[in-house]
């Protein structure tokens, strides 16, 4: 009797045991074998692991696109959680472009630099010579960037930026004005000048001028340059670095610099440029010598105005009429940054096969990358029909300190306090100092 009152015991706590006891899963396929189905991945967001909190700096230079880039940086921010497990949080810096480099520079130099930060094109060997550029050579984005894009922003063989507003920009105008009074881009000086006599006289007024800040006046030396350096006097850049030339050279740009603050808006110095781009949306102005980067607050202004492009004419010499080829605004990776690993992934999300395409179109970017997969807008073909008939030129490469003092200078140019000899020393001087620089 004994013996079977332990045989039944054992056998409860057997049962017991049993039912206490984990599910044993299903028995499973070989992973190997080609009949199987994949693994399913597991969503890192349902680990019990607590997710790794981390910080992101980032500066940009065009405010305008605060909207957009905050929105691209949230995605990016929720990407990382549900794929890495990384709670990171973005800090988006957008200072003014008049008060950029400024800031930029001090933070490089004040041990405060960000992990990510924007530049123009023309200055990437500026900073990689003073070793503030990590080489992104072996990046996943690097076999996406279309190769003539590549070129522009690649230093013996190295890739040190991400390439994001590349374009062929000239003088924007408003097509259904033009169609309005018969009127056709022109292709020299006498064209243009005719063609404001015919606003004027059809009560439009010809050029909106919003020189508030420097870098838009300087817009006018950066295509009129670009035009006689191309056209006309190849050598001319070469020999200004090595103090051998003259500002008094390409004098004949103001011919046309004159002739749009003459047939401009009142009160430019009064006006920013996005003010500036919203008046011009709304038919306040007829041409506005201003890239293409404009186009969104201009269509958004204005969705059903028919916006377009053509090249700035200096003289009477057709050739000497083109478009600026150029990529501008670039981000880069600072070498020392303390998120090494998010900064990348971050710089390989701008050119993200997925969420890409949104951003840049948004932005009115030209597609530069293999992810790219948006239809170009109209002003766009417009401005690629002169570089397809070899009117384009690169964009010029001058020490920023020169690209400034233009701008400024244009800004006195226009409220009368130097003149055109004042302004050729002043040049002179401040392209001969940035040599002795170097």
């Amino acid at each position: 009797m004994k013996k079977f009152a332990s045989i039944i015991l054992a056998f409860i706590v057997l049962l017991t045991m049993a039912a206490c006891a984990p599910s044993t899963p299903k028995e499973t396929k070989d992973p190997g074998k080609a009949t199987d189905p994949a693994p399913v991945k597991t969503d890192p967001v349902k680990t019990d692991a607590e997710p790794r909190k981390a910080e992101l700096s980032i500066m940009m230079s065009f405010p305008q696109f605060m909207d957009q880039w905050e929105t691209y940086a949230k995605q990016f921010e929720e990407k990382m959680l549900k794929e890495e497990n990384i709670e990171v949080t973005v800090h988006l810096e957008m200072p003014s472009s008049d008060q950029y480099e400024s800031v930029l520079q001090a933070r490089l130099t004040g041990d405060d630099a960000p992990d990510l930060y924007t530049l123009h094109c023309n200055n990437l060997g500026t900073y990689n010579k003073a070793g503030n550029l990590y080489d992104l050579s072996d990046q996943p984005l690097a076999s996406l960037i279309y190769d003539n894009v590549k070129e522009t922003v690649t230093i013996d063989g190295k890739l040190l930026a991400v390439p994001i507003e590349s374009q062929a920009w000239g003088v924007l105008y408003n097509k259904a004005i033009f169609a309005e009074l018969n009127l056709s881009p022109p292709d020299t000086l006498s064209d243009l000048n005719n063609i404001c006599t015919v606003l004027k006289e059809n009560g439009y007024t010809p050029f909106m001028l919003a020189f508030q800040e420097q870098w838009v006046p300087q817009l006018m030396t950066a295509l009129t340059l670009g035009d006689i350096v191309s056209g006309k006097l190849n050598d001319w850049l070469e020999r200004m670095y090595k103090d051998e030339g003259s500002y008094e050279e390409v004098r004949e740009i103001f011919d046309v610099i004159d002739l749009i603050i003459e047939n401009g808006t009142d009160r430019a110095m009064e006006q920013g440029s996005e003010a500036g781009a919203a008046d011009f949306a709304m038919g306040k102005a007829a041409m506005f010598v201003q890239g293409t980067w404009a186009s969104n607050t201009i269509m958004t202004t204005n969705p059903d105005m028919e916006l377009g492009v053509f090249a700035l004419p200096i003289n009477e010499d057709p050739n000497c009429t083109r478009v600026n080829l150029s990529t501008s605004t670039t981000l880069a990776v600072h070498p020392s940054s303390s998120e090494m690993d998010l900064a990348l992934k971050f710089a390989n999300y701008v050119l993200d096969e997925k969420d890409s395409s949104g951003l840049f179109q948004s932005c009115s970017f030209n597609p530069l990358a293999t992810c790219h997969d948006y239809e170009a807008y109209s002003w766009v073909a417009d401005a690629s029909d002169y570089v397809a008939r070899g009117r384009a030129y690169q964009d010029l490469v001058l020490p920023s300190s020169v690209t400034d003092e233009q701008g400024r200078l244009l800004q006195e140019y226009y409220v009368k306090t130097v003149t055109v000899d004042d302004i050729i020393t002043r040049l002179d001087e401040a392209f001969k100092a940035a040599n002795a620089l170097n």
